[in-house]
């Protein structure tokens, strides 16, 4: 059985989903609780999924609690009713951390898909860096993506044994996506291509950004929009009502912004080839957009996915309106540095990470 509920989780849950259906001793249960509703039917429809079960838990102004109950109580009662023989679990949500402790408290083995990603401060992100650790307490089979990960899991007690470096799915859903016709929902971008500006495309949305942190993003995207007329801004604008309230005032009227709805997700994997330069929050753009060569900037002060640090595809930046400037402008300026982020080498696989965990599903189950 794989349990998901957010747009992130689909799209890395779904290379494993396709792979078990081709499988002829295994078969796939899956069990949405659409977390995030509208963004996960998106991924779903682009790869084809139809739940077999679908709990449709969202509630306007739900809380984390309020959440995390219905999951547990939820999947309980799918659980009954199904008995699966192992569940997956991938990531850091709410959904992730109700799904384990209800599929754990049966007796059912859990297999953390993305297992082992640490920032090291349980207040950012918040709450995915608590959902994670109680995750690995846990899990019987832990599907790392990388050597850091492996050894952040042995830090944390987990036995080698049932610790498996396979990459990260999210390389082999991107890779399918792009290979996809599909259409960019910038006017400007899609066509024949006689638009050669620059691209700069902006997401945000963490929790712990809310307020001042993303009212300083706005600034500084104004800014550059003011200062670098020749650059395109692309702003695909989350639904939480609160990012649009601050980011939308400081970039209204600027001819070189463009401000999107959500895309659906191939739409949203042509977006990023395109672009220039990735300006984030995010945790799955960390890992996408190195793997088509995209310098990634990260609007936080620490990251759970320091390999790409390391490797030199992601640099932390925070929120600090300054200093995003200059270092979105030292981008754009200089060519060295630029192309030292693009060329450097994504630290997160091949593509061919969902054949590893069939592997190793097939191992704990004994096929």
């Amino acid at each position: 059985m794989i349990i998901y509920g957010t747009r992130p989780e689909a799209i890395k849950v779904a290379p494993l989903i396709k792979a078990l259906e081709r499988e002829p001793t295994l078969t796939p249960v899956v069990v949405v609780t659409a977390q995030h509703r509208e963004m996960l039917d998106q991924v779903n429809e682009v790869f084809g999924i139809i739940p077999n079960v679908d709990l449709n838990l969202m509630t306007h102004g739900q809380t984390l609690n309020g959440i995390a109950g219905m999951v547990i109580t939820k999947i309980d009662q799918v659980l009954e009713a199904h008995s699966p023989d192992a569940v997956v679990v991938q990531g850091d949500t709410t959904t992730v951390m109700g799904a384990a402790i209800a599929a754990f408290n049966r007796e059912i083995p859990v297999v953390h898909l993305e297992a082992g990603l640490r920032s090291g401060d349980l207040a950012s992100p918040f709450p995915e860096e608590a959902n994670r650790k109680i995750v690995s307490q846990i899990a019987k089979v832990h599907l790392a993506p990388t050597e850091v990960s492996r050894a952040n899991l042995l830090a944390d007690g987990v036995p080698d044994a049932i610790i498996h470096v396979v990459g990260n799915t999210v390389v082999d859903a991107l890779h399918w996506a792009v290979g996809l016709e599909a259409a960019v929902p910038v006017p400007e971008l899609d066509g024949d291509g006689s638009d050669n500006r620059k691209v700069l495309l902006v997401t945000t949305h963490r929790r712990e950004n809310l307020g001042d942190k993303m009212v300083n993003i706005g600034k500084a995207m104004r800014r550059l929009a003011l200062e670098y007329p020749g650059l395109l801004i692309v702003w695909p604008a989350h639904k939480n009502p609160k990012v649009r309230a601050s980011i939308a005032p400081q970039i209204e009227g600027l001819d070189n912004v463009i401000s999107i709805e959500p895309m659906e997700y191939a739409g949203f994997a042509h977006l990023v080839a395109r672009s220039d330069i990735v300006l984030t929050d995010s945790g799955g753009l960390q890992e996408e957009a190195p793997s088509l060569g995209k310098p990634v900037l990260v609007l936080r002060e620490n990251t759970e996915r320091p390999e790409a640090v390391s490797a030199g595809t992601v640099k932390l930046v925070g929120t600090d309106s300054d200093r995003i400037f200059d270092e979105v402008a030292r981008l754009l300026n200089d060519g060295f540095s630029y192309k030292e982020m693009a060329n450097a080498v994504n630290p997160y696989g091949d593509g061919k990470s969902a054949h590893r965990c069939i592997a190793i599903l097939k191992d704990l189950l004994g096929e």
